[in-house]
């Protein structure tokens, strides 16, 4: 490390400014071992162009959309919109970061390989969206007019190290949330386009969580606080897209994000890999967090279980009424 790390227990022992100083070292090696493992690829690679054809508009021939020229499901179409619409918001989570982490040396780096990476997924998917035809293309606009003209300010952007937290545990729910949309789309294309995006995320995801292990050795009341306050108050980026609460209902039913797989999926393997129930020689107030975590934790378990009996009565509804 680039500072000594005693136990510090006072939030007045490091600054934003030492911590980010401090991981710098950290922020190298892992931005060099990102680039080792991750791979270049092209979205024009993943978009079936052959099946385009023009929409209204300048051009005569030009073919409305209708819903029947889909070849995604119902559960897939509101997936892909709330999806794509997240991704959208890149330049206003690039502004975020790039304010946090600062544009110079490794983090600099990083936040801007970052971001161009990040800058493919909402490439391949809108070309696919839009040449495959599987959504409504000036509902997708509207919403993504919308969603942009309100930007985003983050929920963390008052702390770095509720920041690293944050997005140690938002890039897995992101891979989640993508890998289960290809899934459940129904069309062979859109899962292999949804798994490769879901590749990046997990990288993402790796790179954030051992930033995340390297502040518990640093600070670790401050860390363990930071990941209470994460946790508990967790939100998607994309709770700001209209018709947000509806589509994260519809996708919580659909089997694509739901509590069950948030506890599961989510925080248990961050939580598992960081050891951070074992972590001890904590001060009071890492000591605090920690129990409350796992008080929540415990909570939490028990909504997602009630979630699962509620989701199995209705599974259970529909194909008494359906008869399979």
């Amino acid at each position: 490390m680039t500072l000594s790390s005693p136990h510090l227990g006072s939030p007045s022992a490091w600054t934003d400014t030492r911590l980010l100083y401090a991981l710098e070292e950290v922020v190298e090696k892992e931005l060099d071992r990102h680039l080792r493992v991750a791979k270049d690829w092209m979205p024009h690679e993943y978009v079936p162009w052959s099946d385009g054809r023009n929409f209204p508009g300048l051009f005569e021939d030009g073919e409305a959309w209708d819903e029947g020229q889909s070849k995604v499901t119902e559960i897939g179409r509101t997936a892909l919109v709330v999806n794509l619409l997240t991704e959208d918001n890149l330049p206003s989570y690039h502004h975020e970061i790039a304010t946090l982490f600062g544009r110079d040396g490794a983090w600099g780096t990083w936040v801007h390989r970052w971001t161009a990476e990040e800058g493919r997924h909402s490439i391949v998917m809108r070309d696919y969206l839009l040449t495959s035809r599987a959504v409504d293309p000036e509902r997708l606009e509207r919403f993504r007019m919308a969603h942009m003209s309100e930007g985003f300010v983050s929920d963390n952007r008052h702390s770095m190290l509720h920041s690293v937290a944050y997005v140690a545990f938002q890039e897995l729910a992101t891979r989640i949330s993508h890998r289960n949309a290809g899934f459940q789309s129904g069309d062979p294309v859109c899962d292999r386009m949804l798994a490769r995006i879901a590749t990046d995320e997990n990288l993402h995801m790796v790179f954030y969580r051992n930033l995340l292990k390297a502040a518990f050795e640093l600070a670790p009341d401050l860390t363990m606080q930071a990941v209470r306050d994460v946790v508990v108050n967790f939100r998607m980026p994309g709770h700001g897209i209209p018709g947000f609460e509806r589509a994260a209902a519809q996708m919580a039913l659909g089997g694509i994000y739901n509590l069950r797989i948030h506890h599961d999926d989510v925080l248990q393997p961050v939580l598992r890999f960081l050891k951070v129930m074992r972590i001890d020689g904590l001060g009071p107030e890492g000591r605090r967090a920690q129990e409350e975590l796992g008080l929540f934790l415990e909570g939490l378990e028990a909504q997602a279980a009630k979630f699962d009996e509620r989701l199995a009565a209705r599974r259970a509804r529909l194909a008494a009424r359906t008869g399979t």
